[in-house]
C-alpha cells in the first residue's frame, strides 16, 4: 500500500518540475503563493493543513486531499482529528463528499501503515 503513496508523491514531484521548468511567471508565482500560504504564521502549519484538507474535500479534489493528508500526517494529526476533519468537510460539502471521504480514509490508512 505504501507504494500508492510513493507513486503519488513521485508523480506530483515529477510533474511539478515539468510545469515549473517552463518558467511561466504566473504559474510559478501561484505555486510560490501556495507554498507560502501553508507556512507558519498567525496559524501554525498543522492547523493550515487541516484547513486545506477540509477545503480540498469540499472542492472534491482527490489529489489535493492526498497531498493535505500526507502533510497532516507529517504534522502529527491524529486519526481522531482526521475523522473530525472528515465530519466538517461532509457537513459543509454535503453527501457528495462521501466518496472522497472513502478514498481519503483509504489513503490515511496507507499513511499509517508505512
Amino acid at each position: 500500500m505504501a507504494n500508492a503513496i510513493q507513486e503519488f508523491n513521485d508523480y506530483r514531484a515529477k510533474m511539478n518540475d515539468v510545469i515549473l521548468g517552463k518558467q511561466n511567471k504566473v504559474i510559478n508565482r501561484l505555486f510560490n503563493l501556495d507554498t507560502n500560504t501553508y507556512a507558519a504564521g498567525a496559524l501554525d502549519v498543522k492547523t493550515k493543513e487541516m484547513l486545506g484538507l477540509v477545503a480540498s474535500m469540499v472542492l472534491r479534489c482527490d489529489d489535493c486531499i492526498k497531498y493535505h493528508l500526507g502533510k497532516a500526517f507529517e504534522q502529527g494529526v491524529t486519526t481522531e482529528e482526521v475523522y473530525e476533519i472528515f465530519a466538517v468537510a461532509n457537513i459543509v460539502g454535503g453527501t457528495i463528499v462521501i466518496p472522497h471521504t472513502r478514498r481519503a480514509a483509504e489513503f490515511w490508512e496507507e499513511l499509517q501503515a508505512q
